[in-house]
């Protein structure tokens, strides 16, 4: 799934050691620009989002997963991030309208078209 958010809130870093090794989360809370807006908290897990700045009012598109689990018969949902982009400045505006000379039209991207780096982004 994928949201588009304001980043309201940045929580502590939560680290520790449990069987499978050291571990680190960081929660942060985004509001969506919605109709009604809705806070959510999401978690970034591991250290690769320590490259994406966080700052508080810039908006971010955040591919997530939502899992429940149960605890002594109640039931506990995180959203786990996978992937999380800072919006460009640029993507607010308006696209600029091609003169009438058919050459500066640009081609189509081709969806199909990119580098190996897009296919390491993958969760699994």
């Amino acid at each position: 799934m994928q949201l588009t958010a304001k980043l309201i809130q940045v929580q502590p870093l939560q680290s520790g050691t449990g069987r499978n090794g050291e571990w680190r989360k960081q929660d942060i809370i985004v509001e969506t620009q919605d109709q009604y807006p809705k806070k959510v908290c999401v978690s970034l897990w591991g250290t690769k989002f320590q490259n994406v700045p966080l700052n508080a009012g810039e908006m971010y598109t955040i591919d997530f997963d939502v899992e429940s689990r149960e605890f002594n018969g109640r039931w506990y949902t995180d959203v786990k991030a996978w992937k999380m982009e800072i919006q460009s400045a640029q993507k607010t505006g308006p696209a600029p309208v091609p003169s009438n000379d058919y050459d500066e039209v640009p081609p189509p991207e081709n969806p199909f078209s990119g580098t190996n780096e897009d296919i390491d982004d993958l969760p699994f």
